[in-house]
């Protein structure tokens, strides 16, 4: 039995075929060239019902059509069969350029031809008007290549034809289609979010008992949401999604919060990098956004905005052209999050920071404190829970937990300290001077002393 490469291998080999006499046969009709059959639609596509590839899979399952397997082909050319594409290089000889109508891109490095909706549309359509607006169509939000994120049309510049956007396949299904690899998208300058896990349990996180109510009503609304949307027909008035406020100190559990939820529902959670979203270039801030946005509609994830302030924080009057931009942001923000159908939880120091637009539409906010002496000797206490004795005999966690008023994030970074310090003395256990020691380095961070 072929492995998923191979399989892939076999079925793309008879749709390619099936491309290349559609692509000759369009150019073909189109200069007019004499022995042409009369429509591409009389090449039908290869039956591939028979094939064991996610490929033919994939057909099956969503019931894709000429049209649909047409455009699928066409984005997977440049990875798949560059060379194919060539011919769309030939010069119309009476202006001594490119034809417009082939639509396509030149990369920055790759050489061959980068097939855009302007192309589909000219392989699908050629002149004829009615059949050209059905190939716009299928690039529109409610068709599956939007909603399934097979493949979209992107980098379209302010005022360009909707056409003239990069016909790309998402990274996921472009995987699917050759090595046949279930992949999750990678951190990139285009897909500004990484994907957080953790080897903590809940039993690590110590939490207040409001806070641990809240986090059980999100995981009933991600076991559940579709019950209350749909068999309860309550979608009519309550809008998709769920959106969190974490709000505390650094330190106090919020990004473990948001992992263990995504672990305990089997949802992936992806931090977002806003160093790589925020852009002082017009428009470029919310593109960032929309790609994350878009990848993630339809799909089990969770939405992490670490220090969201930086990003969601208040409109200010708009008295220069700079402010009525980040206004714009926000607001592009609000309406994204607000029509998101998943979970996004935004986290910040501080909750005043955030914008009163936001707050309002909030399904939980809830406040990280400083854990209390009790809490801070459950933390102490869990950190040192391991297989053999790390701790020396004059360490009192008790008295530790109740002087010192610190962050679980700080016990951390002391017990990583304590460690480094009691094998560079060649010690096998972490002695109560080296845990003072590390404490008084996170109280100086906060501008405390011991």
């Amino acid at each position: 039995m072929p492995n998923p490469s191979q399989a892939n291998s076999i079925t793309l080999k008879q749709e390619l075929f099936w491309f290349d006499k559609i692509l000759e046969t369009r150019i073909s009709i189109y200069f007019n060239h004499e022995g042409h059959i009369s429509s591409i639609y009389d090449r039908p596509p290869p039956d591939i019902s028979e094939h064991d590839s996610v490929y033919a899979e994939v057909v099956q399952r969503f019931n894709l059509g000429f049209n649909e397997r047409i455009i699928i082909i066409l984005a997977l050319m440049p990875h798949v069969r560059p060379q194919g594409l060539d011919i769309f290089f030939t010069n119309n000889k009476d202006f001594g350029r490119s034809f417009t109508e082939f639509g396509g891109w030149t990369g920055k490095t790759h050489g061959g031809f980068l097939p855009t909706g302007e192309t589909a549309a000219f392989v699908l359509a050629g002149v004829d008007l009615e059949k050209r607006f059905e190939v716009i169509k299928l690039f529109e939000d409610d068709h599956l290549f939007k909603k399934e994120n097979i493949l979209r049309l992107v980098n379209q510049g302010v005022h360009e034809p909707f056409l003239s956007g990069l016909l790309a396949l998402s990274t996921e299904y472009r995987n699917k289609f050759t090595t046949g690899e279930h992949t999750k998208p990678d951190y990139s300058i285009n897909f500004p979010a990484k994907l957080i896990n953790t080897k903590l349990e809940w039993s690590d996180l110590v939490l207040s008992h409001e806070v641990m109510d809240e986090i059980q009503n999100i995981k009933a609304w991600i076991k559940h949401s579709k019950t209350i949307m749909n068999n309860w027909e309550m979608g009519k008035v309550i809008k998709p999604g769920y959106r969190c406020l974490f709000y505390g100190p650094p330190g106090t559990g919020k990004t473990l919060t948001a992992t263990l939820i995504g672990e305990a529902v089997g949802a992936d959670v992806y931090r977002i990098d806003l160093s790589m979203v925020i852009s002082k270039y017009i428009g470029e801030t919310e593109k960032n956004l929309a790609n994350v946005f878009d990848q993630a509609e339809n799909r089990n994830w969770i939405l992490f905005f670490d220090e969201a302030d930086a990003l969601f924080g208040k409109r200010t009057m708009a008295s220069n052209s700079n402010d009525r931009h980040a206004n714009q942001e926000i607001s592009y923000l609000l309406q994204r999050i607000e029509d998101f159908d998943g979970v996004v939880i935004l986290a910040t120091n501080l909750k005043a920071n955030i914008d009163e637009a936001f707050a309002r539409r909030f399904q939980g906010v809830m406040y990280f404190p400083m854990p209390d002496p009790e809490q801070r000797y459950k933390i102490w206490k869990n950190v040192f829970n391991t297989k053999e004795k790390r701790v020396n005999s004059d360490v009192n966690l008790n008295e530790i937990a109740e002087k010192y008023e610190i962050s679980g994030g700080a016990i951390i970074n002391i017990l990583r300290y304590g460690a480094l310090k009691a094998l560079q003395n060649n010690k096998k256990l972490i002695s109560k001077e080296h845990l003072l020691k590390g404490i008084s380095k996170e109280l100086i961070k906060e501008g405390k002393t011991l």
